[in-house]
């Protein structure tokens, strides 16, 4: 004789379904790759926000008796050329760079996921929207870089505001020249889900397309647009560190890391410290970000989910 059966619960068939989230974070979570670039972005974070509540030190404050100093307890990374404590430079200008990162990624991410979809659900965009992208893949980006910030930088300046003018500049150049690969990364999914049966179920009931778009295709398509997210944050604080490194970011007064990089570069023989450090934060934020959006495609692949 077997057991008893157990008897039934009311409360298991009317138990809510799982959340979907949840079921990304267990997959998430058997990357150790993505959890260790998740804890090192989460440790650059707070280094560069809870940082300066705890090293309260004027990044800006000249002391021309300290100058080019090594370590030691009042300065723990040293001094620059002209006595500033390189510690609290690295904190403020984390702050900048990693605020160029998102904000570049995000508007970036709009304008390639607008275009992905507009291109992949109404044909007769398609063709001109494409060969837009295609023109913008086929320009050399860095000379147009150079180009935006060199034509634009007074102008915003003037207007906004030297620091907020070139942020701006800075954030809408980088934007403006990486939105490409998630337009057509985009579109090749929205060609492939605009024909599957839901969606051809809500167009026969008289579903309007804006509707179809955001309630039907958009959700479905979040996987690329994530991963294209965390890859765009690397992309955007490279392009911003090449761009203070040659001398046409952000002003000295705004010491971001590729900022720092450039002040130490007459100093690397000298003072290797002055270039190493930025350098490794730069490094590792882009690698940890990297590793994130390798998890979170792995995790957001439902046919890779639960192995």
């Amino acid at each position: 004789m077997t057991d008893a059966a157990k008897p039934f619960s009311p409360d298991e068939a009317f138990r809510p379904p799982r959340n979907q989230w949840l079921d990304v974070w267990d997959q998430f979570k058997t990357h150790r790759g993505a959890l260790a670039g998740l804890g090192v972005f989460v440790a650059i974070i707070l280094f560069v926000l809870v940082g300066p509540w705890v090293w309260q030190v004027d990044p800006g404050q000249i002391d021309i008796r300290s100058r080019n100093q090594g370590a030691s307890w009042a300065h723990p990374l040293g001094t620059d050329q002209l006595g500033r404590d390189l510690l609290a430079r690295m904190m403020y200008g984390g702050r900048i760079s990693v605020a160029v990162g998102l904000t570049a990624m995000l508007l970036g991410l709009v304008i390639g996921t607008l275009i992905g979809v507009l291109a992949g659900y109404f044909k007769p965009l398609d063709s001109p929207l494409m060969r837009t992208t295609d023109l913008f893949l086929a320009l050399p980006l860095l000379p147009l870089l150079l180009i935006l910030v060199t034509l634009f930088r007074d102008t915003l300046a003037r207007t906004f505001g030297e620091a907020i003018g070139v942020f701006l500049l800075i954030c809408f150049a980088i934007a403006i020249t990486s939105w490409m690969q998630t337009a057509r990364i985009v579109r090749g999914d929205v060609l492939a889900l605009k024909e599957r049966e839901f969606v051809l179920a809500a167009r026969s009931i008289g579903t309007p397309s804006a509707r179809i778009n955001t309630r039907h295709i958009l959700p479905n398509v979040l996987s690329p647009i994530m991963v294209s997210a965390t890859l765009g944050i690397a992309s955007a604080i490279i392009t911003e560190s090449a761009l203070s490194f040659l001398g046409l970011g952000f002003p000295p007064d705004f010491p971001t890391w590729g900022r720092i990089l450039y002040d130490g570069r007459d100093w690397i023989e000298q003072y290797p410290a002055r270039v190493v450090w930025p350098g490794v934060l730069i490094s590792l934020t882009v690698l940890s970000v990297n590793y994130i959006g390798d998890g979170l495609r792995d995790a957001l692949d439902p046919r890779i989910r639960g192995r």
